[in-house]
């Protein structure tokens, strides 16, 4: 206790350490981040699980070509990806509003699993398109669950900042994952890289299942277990369907090429001008498209939370639509780097596009109407992979540029129609006009009293 002796008050005099300085220093960077206890414990998980994921995943097509398959094995498996991925997401939110997101990530990671040895044991392509069937669940099942997480933990004002870590910490596997498995490919071959990358995955996954169970908070799941499943008229506001029919096209933008990409970088014996790289140069790619993202994950989400989402969400639109013309015409690897940087600038305001809908969506009913939004999405999309086979099939440079016709054409209709509106604006509005009323009211009254 001192003695101020201008003013003749006492007042206590607090005398932190460096160690209580550094607490508090890492307080202040948690709460920016939004890193909860459940959040930190799902980003771990995610972190373990899309680390043994992405190992394999950008060169199965081109396993799948080694085994035997052809462009429209290839297709098909790019195909069921997004199909598939349609399909798990509804029963995966339905799943996480029923029993709640920690059970429900459990469930989705076993599924996950089962995958993986599916690979490990039958080395054909037929089975690398089977066990997809199941590994391709985690992202499309787990992410209903994200969302719910994130609303049930963290304000609003945090919303977008919580999906952006999760998007961020997703893209460090994706930037590891590649060149590890680059490695083994370079290391062991085509057929015994990816096998061993799938034996390094399932480990990585047990360690995240303790992982969750030891850090992650229960959540029962809903209350009222009848609100589960309503009709999907009902939760889609007119903003919610706009941003739908602009996401729709410009996934058919990025999903025409999207399997095909490997082989472009690699060579392609469709196209005499594709560059040819190796397998490792191709992670380096992905690690360079990654760490683009990554950059501008948390500023983006900064002041997409302070301001309007619709700029932001605009301009990954802009990105998805100008990658795959600078893919045709890079034909260097130096070239090719920076088309990569461009891919992954379309990262630029996803999180964003995510933290809308749930701007868009009604309260407890988040992680169905995510479902069913990924749902519709994913179902009408998946035609774009195998139509992207036959595009292939024909020219690559038929491929690419019609994915940019679809990609012009969602930013375009997006920037014109969209506007930003949350799903409780209609119901606050009334409210807010009565609220102007008694404001006025009692204001007349205390100016009468005087």
């Amino acid at each position: 206790m001192r003695l101020d002796k201008n003013s003749g008050f006492s007042y206590n005099t607090v005398v932190l350490t460096n160690r209580e300085r550094g607490f508090e220093l890492l307080s202040k960077i948690a709460d920016f981040l939004a890193l909860k206890k459940s959040m930190a414990a799902l980003l771990l998980m995610v972190v373990f699980v899309g680390m043994g994921e992405k190992l394999a995943e950008r060169f199965l097509p081109k396993y799948i070509e080694t085994l035997g398959g052809g462009a429209l094995a290839i297709g098909l498996l790019n195909g069921l990806d997004n199909l598939l991925s349609a399909l798990y997401s509804l029963p995966g939110g339905y799943l996480s509003d029923l029993i709640g997101f920690k059970k429900a990530l459990v469930v989705f990671n076993l599924f996950a699993m089962t995958g993986y040895f599916i690979v490990i044991l039958f080395p054909s392509w037929q089975a690398a398109v089977i066990g997809s069937i199941f590994f391709i669940s985690w992202d499309a099942l787990a992410l209903p669950a994200t969302m719910s997480l994130v609303s049930k933990v963290l304000p609003d004002k945090k919303r977008t900042m919580g999906v952006t870590m999760h998007s961020l910490v997703r893209r460090l596997p994706m930037a590891l994952g590649p060149i590890i498995g680059g490695w083994l490919i370079g290391s062991y071959g085509i057929r015994d890289g990816i096998r061993y990358s799938f034996i390094f995955a399932a480990a990585l996954a047990v360690i995240s299942l303790i992982m969750q169970q030891l850090l992650m908070e229960e959540d029962e799941g809903a209350k009222d277990k009848k609100d589960i499943g309503a009709p999907w008229r009902e939760l889609f506001s007119p903003q919610l369907k706009i941003l739908l029919i602009s996401d729709i096209l410009i996934r058919f933008c990025e999903q025409i090429p999207y399997a095909f990409v490997v082989l472009w970088c690699l060579g392609d014996k469709n196209s005499m001008i594709a560059p040819k790289i190796s397998a490792f140069d191709f992670g380096i790619l992905t690690a360079v498209e990654m760490t683009a993202a990554i950059l501008i994950y948390i500023p983006v989400a900064h002041f997409a939370d302070r301001g309007s989402k619709k700029p932001f969400v605009a301009a990954t639109f802009v990105f998805f639509t100008l990658f795959p013309p600078a893919l045709y015409y890079s034909q260097t690897f130096t070239a090719l780097v920076f088309a990569f940087i461009l891919r992954g600038f379309k990262e630029f305001g996803e999180p964003t596009r995510k933290a809308m809908i749930l701007d868009l969506v009604p309260e407890g009913h988040r992680a169905y109407t995510y479902g069913v939004y990924y749902l519709i999405r994913d179902v009408i999309v998946s035609l774009a992979a195998f139509g992207g086979a036959f595009l292939w099939r024909s020219s690559p440079a038929l491929n690419l540029f019609t994915a940019f016709a679809f990609g012009a054409t969602g930013t375009i209709f997006f920037m014109i129609a969209a506007k930003e509106e949350s799903a409780s604006d209609k119901l606050k509005k009334p409210f807010m006009k009565l609220n102007k009323k008694r404001s006025r009211l009692k204001f007349i009254i205390r100016k009468a009293s005087f």
